[in-house]
């Protein structure tokens, strides 16, 4: 029978405590259940699109994730101050962080997702595993305790083989997530997936299991209200993965049994009950030679849940909502129909070229969408928004509906072929080759298969346009105009009438972003086109120096790292590009260095 609900307002006033397409998402369906939104913001984030949508918007301070979006202190304070009565947490950041969700509910304030004690057990992924294998779901072979040192890692591999993976216990979606080929690189590839899991996700507690060769990654959506219901609403296939992140998304997973697939929800169904567990969902396997395992539960809201919403005609957002107002859920399993079939893909401020995957910071010059039926695109940006290295290089998400996998396919080709995102690089040429490739249009990938069998050689940057030039301009030889512009008063964002000066001209040459208080600040020596040959070492992007792995004086090879550099939450190594001796260094850990900056100088 078709699914049937009143459509009304279930809550008053929800803040988000996220940003980019995700809080852009919540505020949209929470205005058509005329729910008011308040939106936090960085300093970075001060004008950005979740910041223009929201009704209300404060202020949270500082630039990087731990001084914002991760300082608890400041969002309950923007919480007693806005009023809000419900906080939704998007994904990533907070979102699945037990001392953040009990400080909320403390409050009296609804936290929109699972019960603290429920992420406490399946927000870390050493006891999910053994809540799940206490109802009889298997999982990945692994060390479920929290690593103390490379050598539990060795031991392990030792064990059951190489290689093996290193994964946030606090994590997901790929972030902290390290795999290691053999003993000697366990050392580093712990203390990296420590370090990123901390700037991800605000604790570094790692585990260890086996890596498997060949898999598909395939999810399942589940929601559970607070009467004792909990449904399993279809399956996702993530397997199109770089840097172990996923790139496309689809719905329903092809050449996947129907009976491996009533299995996998009854499975996750008893996984989700386990902990008494609330809300939205998801639950995590590989599958390999016919066997799912179970991986973890993410539990939050995930980026690909729109496949889910364009083959069930739900909304996930919405039914997060009615959950956590204690509404019953309007239906039950055998009333959730899926039609047709959906793929997400996702539109990343990275490069490419080559394979390399390289985070792309920088200005958007010029943000079309795409149109036509079928066609959905979830963005957190616009023409002349930044995407800044200090966050998640996710721009958008372009997600397609066919009546059937073909059919999608080919839709998201042509949307593919529509979109224009110029300013930086973006991983929409990979996406078209993942997408024409035999193996993918067969269904015959893994999650190893991007890397491993996938030719991008020829793929090109993605990007277009250059970045804009700042205005010299001085304000005091311009005549001033009425404007409106955004003023902050005790924390809160209030749009304003101000005399400011008239740049007219002026910001139309330098383009978005110009005429900032900020100045450009120092400068550091650029590397040139013979950068190799003359023995500079320069960075290809902007981020912070996370580590510097050699010292003046010190004999280097080719291929080398000279210098561990964090960018948009993924750490990349600097390597040096000829053989010598290191003569200077001119960064030091922590510092930020912008693309093309000179860190080091081989003699």
């Amino acid at each position: 029978m078709p699914i049937r609900f009143e459509r009304r307002s279930v809550l008053k006033k929800v803040l988000i405590a996220n940003r980019g397409e995700i809080a852009v998402r919540i505020i949209r369906t929470c205005r058509e259940l005329g729910v008011t939104t308040v939106a936090v913001y960085s300093d970075l984030d001060r004008d950005a699109l979740h910041v223009r949508l929201a009704d209300e918007a404060y202020a949270l301070g500082g630039q990087t994730a731990v001084e914002s979006y991760l300082n608890t202190e400041v969002i309950l304070d923007i919480i007693e101050k806005s009023g809000a009565d419900a906080v939704h947490p998007g994904y990533g950041f907070f979102s699945e962080n037990t001392d953040f969700a009990r400080a909320i509910t403390e409050r009296g304030v609804t936290f929109i997702g699972p019960p603290p004690e429920a992420i406490e057990v399946m927000g870390d992924k050493i006891s999910s595993r053994h809540a799940a294998e206490k109802v009889g779901v298997s999982g990945v072979p692994g060390r479920s305790e929290v690593l103390q040192t490379p050598d539990e890692v060795t031991a392990f591999g030792n064990e059951f083989g190489w290689p093996v993976a290193i994964k946030a216990a606090y994590g997901g979606g790929g972030r902290g997530m390290k795999v290691v080929d053999r003993p000697d690189q366990a050392a580093e590839a712990l203390e990296s997936a420590m370090r990123e899991s901390l700037a991800y996700f605000g604790r570094d507690e790692c585990y260890v299991e086996r890596y498997l060769a060949w898999p598909r990654h395939v999810e399942m959506q589940i929601i559970a209200d607070t009467h004792g219901n909990t449904l399993w609403l279809g399956e996702r296939d993530c397997s199109a993965q770089r840097r172990h992140q996923k790139l496309i998304e689809e719905s329903p997973a092809p050449n996947f049994p129907d009976d491996v697939r009533q299995a996998m929800g009854e499975a996750s169904v008893k996984v989700a009950a386990s902990c008494g567990y609330v809300n939205a969902g998801t639950v995590e396997f590989l599958v390999q030679d016919g066997e799912f395992f179970f991986l973890e539960m993410n539990t939050r809201l995930q980026v690909e849940h729109p496949v889910t919403e364009l083959v069930t005609g739900l909304d996930l957002v919405e039914w997060q909502l009615r959950v956590a107002s204690g509404e019953r859920l309007g239906f039950g399993q055998g009333d959730v129909r899926r039609d047709g079939h959906a793929i997400e893909v996702r539109i990343n401020a990275e490069n490419p070229a080559g394979g390399a995957f390289t985070p792309s910071p920088g200005t958007i010059s010029r943000f079309i969408p795409p149109g036509g039926p079928g066609v959905r695109l979830d963005a957190g940006y616009e023409s002349g928004d930044t995407v800044s290295q200090y966050y998640d290089n996710l721009v958008a998400k372009l997600v397609v509906w066919g009546h059937d996998r073909e059919a999608a396919r080919r839709r998201m080709l042509r949307a593919i072929d529509e979109i224009t995102i110029e300013g930086v690089a973006t991983t929409l040429p990979a996406d078209v080759a993942i997408l024409s490739h035999p193996d993918f249009v067969a269904g015959e990938h893994s999650t190893n298969w991007v890397e491993q069998t996938l030719d991008l050689s020829g793929v090109h940057d993605g990007a277009a346009g250059a970045p804009p030039v700042a205005s010299t301009a001085g304000e005091d030889e311009l005549p001033r105009v009425l404007r409106d512009v955004t003023a902050e008063v005790d924390g809160r964002r209030y749009q304003v009438k101000m005399w400011v000066p008239d740049l007219g001209d002026a910001v139309a040459a330098a383009g978005p972003g110009a005429g900032t208080a900020r100045g450009p600040g120092p400068k550091r020596p650029k590397a040139t086109a013979s950068g190799a040959g003359s023995g500079t070492v320069a960075v290809p992007m902007q981020g912070t120096i996370v580590k510097l792995l050699v010292a003046v004086g010190e004999k280097v090879e080719v291929g080398q790292t000279v210098c561990v550099l964090e960018a948009m939450k993924m750490e990349n190594n600097v390597n040096a590009e000829r053989a010598g001796t290191i003569k200077e260094i001119k960064v030091a850990a922590g510092e930020s260095v912008g693309p093309g900056d000179v860190i080091a100088i081989i003699d």
